[in-house]
């Protein structure tokens, strides 16, 4: 078990890691013929909202612009996510890095795409991402079975089941 809140983040930030990586393999399985079908198509866009609100909100913590980003992309290409996640997690890997607890309970001040704003510990605006992706990950996995495709499971039990490491 990880010692620590910030090596607990990292841990789950490994666990969402492998989960979205089962989850761009259960888009592979969607048979061809149905990728263009209404099922398949907001599946990707609901993992692409993923990505995107990944890195809105790793810039707002982090204190910098997030450049153009759309949250609730539609007609989003699999290859295109795949690449934005990629570099989306090596962000987030490099910001976990160096997470303690003084970064956990900082106050992040931040603007909503709204205009509004908002205050919050650094934890909290984390605990809200992995609840945020568990949720779409769920919505993905009903999709990719309606678009004919095999849902990933992607609970956290699996992925200790997976992780010898883990075992105890």
């Amino acid at each position: 078990m990880a010692d620590g809140l910030s090596a607990r983040f990292r841990r789950w930030f490994d666990y969402e890691r492998d989960a979205h990586s089962h989850v761009f393999a259960s888009l592979a399985t969607v048979p061809e013929a149905r990728r263009d079908g209404p099922e398949y198509r907001k599946a990707v866009d609901l993992l692409a909202h993923v990505v995107a609100a990944r890195r809105i909100w790793l810039a707002r913590i982090v204190g910098e612009e997030a450049g153009p980003v759309v949250v609730f992309p539609r007609d989003a290409r699999i290859e295109d996510v795949a690449a934005d996640w990629g570099e989306v997690e090596g962000r987030w890997a490099a910001y976990l890095e160096k997470l303690d607890d003084d970064e956990l309970a900082r106050a992040v001040d931040y603007r909503l795409s709204d205009g509004s704003s908002g205050r919050n510990a650094a934890e909290d605006l984390l605990v809200q991402l992995y609840g945020h992706s568990h949720y779409h990950r769920g919505q993905i996995a009903m999709l990719v079975r309606a678009a004919g495709g095999e849902p990933a499971a992607t609970d956290f039990i699996h992925w200790l089941r997976r992780r010898p490491e883990d075992a105890g």
